[in-house]
């Protein structure tokens, strides 16, 4: 996998991925045209499968899983010991002798298409739409799924499983949007984004995006990407000291430069500039189970903003976990140790469609 963000968005899985597991894979299509306008032929998408999967006397798929990570993560970032791990192993909740798991890398990221294979600035400017369009042909016209027991998704994911529940709504039993608002990104997270790109694109050496080394304001972006993603109490405690406290900044950035491609950064911040699922809420008929962490600093508990949002969504319960010493902020996504039990309730109460 290529590492990225320290947690998701945003959000990448600290720990390192368990070797060996899962089946890699690449679906190529012929043609994708984005809503840009934009058309890209060859488009392809990588992804990881665990497990195998189980039809109905009908045909219907009934035990597959679809995780979706944040961004400029990866698919495989979910086989991690904190996540899959915790998740997929014999008796676990996701058992993969049971369920079905696949896990893509969105367009963009990963193994799949992305501007830094070639195109840099003038690949196709997808948004959260695309990647979602882009996941329902990798299902249906690859894997040959056309159902899903269960989407769950962090942070970007997170986005995108709300997505999945106006643009499909009958394609999944379940939604497990963790760490997001279905609202458009603004206030302080579009700042923190608009910085991201702003110190890629106002370095001279960016040379609109023909660079032969990494720009300077990369380094730049990825300081406020650490902001953005870590929590207080987590960082206070991992950095005591004045100089433990530079060290700890000073190696996240120049560990991550040589793997961070500037214009995917690009890409991976400007695709959320249109998400908006606040119109759509009450066509989301499918059950949701949406949980944040009180100590996110990319969605806030302060605003409030779920407690008014998730009343219109005809089956959904919302989560805030507490600040507690197991939470990582926006990371807290990846830790399943954290809200497992809530995500083990929402399955037993799940109905088949």
């Amino acid at each position: 996998m290529k590492p990225l963000l320290a947690t998701t968005v945003l959000a990448l899985l600290a720990a390192t991925p368990l070797c060996g597991q899962g089946i890699q894979g690449d679906a190529t299509f012929a043609r994708h045209t984005f809503r840009s306008g934009e058309a890209m032929e060859g488009v392809r998408i990588h992804y990881t499968t665990l497990g195998r999967p189980r039809r109905d006397a009908a045909g219907v798929v009934r035990n597959a899983v679809m995780i979706l990570h944040g961004t400029g993560g990866t698919g495989r970032g979910f086989l991690s010991a904190t996540y899959g791990g915790v998740l997929f192993g014999p008796g676990q909740l996701l058992d993969t002798a049971s369920y079905y798991v696949i896990l893509p890398d969105n367009i963009g990221h990963g193994g799949s298409s992305k501007p830094s294979d070639g195109m840099k600035m003038r690949f196709p400017h997808y948004n959260y739409d695309d990647m979602v369009a882009l996941q329902h042909r990798l299902l249906t016209e690859h894997l040959g799924i056309n159902h899903l027991r269960l989407i769950m998704g962090t942070s970007m994911g997170c986005m995108h499983a709300w997505v999945w529940g106006y643009t499909y709504p009958a394609f999944a039993d379940g939604l497990a949007p963790m760490a997001c608002v279905p609202a458009p990104i603004v206030g302080r997270n579009r700042m923190m984004r608009r910085m991201i790109m702003d110190y890629v694109r106002n370095d001279p050496e960016w040379k609109g995006g023909d660079y032969t080394a990494p720009p300077p304001g990369l380094r730049a972006s990825l300081g406020m990407l650490f902001m953005m993603t870590s929590a207080p109490l987590v960082q206070h405690r991992q950095a005591p000291t004045r100089e433990a406290a530079d060290s700890a900044i000073i190696r996240y950035v120049e560990a991550r430069v040589p793997t961070t491609d500037a214009n995917d950064l690009l890409y991976y911040f400007d695709a959320s500039r249109d998400y908006d699922p606040s119109p759509h809420l009450e066509r989301v008929t499918t059950p949701v189970l949406a949980v944040n962490s009180a100590d996110d600093l990319v969605n806030p508990p302060e605003l409030g903003l779920m407690e008014r949002l998730i009343p219109r969504v005809p089956n959904a319960r919302f989560v805030l976990i507490p600040i507690s010493d197991a939470t990582r902020g926006h990371g807290t996504h990846s830790l399943p140790a954290v809200w497992g039990a809530q995500l083990r309730e929402f399955l037993s109460r799940l109905p088949e469609r």
